[in-house]
């Protein structure tokens, strides 16, 4: 989904505004609420990738993240073995963490036996009611790094498996993924939470309320 801000004049989340490839993942990616299950598990992997760095290094990977982890397509990742982890140990392109490495593998195991019971869509958005939350911020430091929600989700995921999945992250990846929408309140990106299209992101179960 593509929306452009709409009053220049306001000031764009200060984060956002250090480097054109933060700009264009906060204009066009950053909470735009997705619900479909492989995209979810994907974005929660670079999450994970991110811990302990910064996210524009994970911007600036990507692509090859994608290429070296076969699209985190949890059915392909599942049966990895030591060979194709060490392969990846002496990729130049991506983060050469071992832990990392073993924790996509890890995990897409653990969303293969979560999905023998319900979706990874309605798993994640049931911790914030199956809709986004919407806040309005007036400050970055107002807004913050871990919830009762992110604290929820992270047992929860730890409890079916997953690594990696502490509360920081799972925040990080709720605000990403747009279950929670923390757009500072002048930023010019905020009007479009209340938009029909914004809505029509939303899980099938809130378009329906």
């Amino acid at each position: 989904m593509v929306h452009q801000p709409n009053d220049a004049s306001q000031s764009i989340c200060p984060w956002a505004a250090s480097d054109p490839l933060y700009r264009h993942y906060h204009d066009h990616e950053w909470g735009v609420p997705l619900t479909d299950d492989l995209s979810l598990f994907s974005l929660l992997m670079l999450e994970a990738m991110q811990a302990g760095l910064s996210w524009l290094t994970i911007l600036r990977r990507r692509d090859a993240l994608l290429a070296a982890f076969e699209q985190f397509n949890p059915e392909r990742l599942a049966i990895w073995g030591p060979e194709q982890l060490e392969q990846q140990m002496h990729n130049p392109l991506i983060i050469r963490n071992r832990r990392k490495i073993e924790a996509a593998v890890t995990n897409a195991r653990a969303f293969l036996r979560l999905r023998q019971h319900t979706t990874f869509s309605q798993f994640l958005w049931s911790f914030v009611g199956g809709q986004p939350q919407i806040s309005q911020w007036q400050d970055m430091r107002q807004v913050p790094t871990a919830t009762e929600a992110s604290r929820a989700m992270s047992q929860a995921l730890k409890q079916q498996g997953f690594v990696f999945a502490g509360p920081v992250i799972c925040y990080a990846f709720m605000q990403s993924a747009g279950l929670v929408w923390d757009h500072l309140a002048d930023c010019p990106r905020w009007s479009w939470c209340r938009s029909v299209d914004y809505r029509k992101l939303w899980p099938d179960s809130a378009r329906r309320e």
